[in-house]
């Protein structure tokens, strides 16, 4: 369920208020049990930037990927 959460968020990053919708939807997505899952789909969305695709996603995936950087414990 986290890693779908996760997926649906991604697929709502073009529609703010959509995003902000599946988040209080989903109150496990930005704490530390969904941190996994929204890191797994936001690096896979971000290798089809790399070769061209999902231009359109790439500022909200960078943007989505600096917040999750932030939110990870450090060592």
């Amino acid at each position: 369920m986290r890693f779908d959460a996760a997926m649906l968020y991604a697929c709502a990053l073009l529609q703010p208020g959509i995003a902000a919708r599946v988040r209080d939807a989903f109150p496990v997505l930005g704490r530390p049990a969904g941190l996994a899952a929204e890191a797994t789909v936001c690096a896979q969305l971000l290798q089809t930037v790399d070769p061209g695709d999902d231009l359109t996603l790439e500022a909200p995936l960078r943007g989505w990927a600096a917040e999750l950087r932030r939110s990870c414990p450090t060592p």
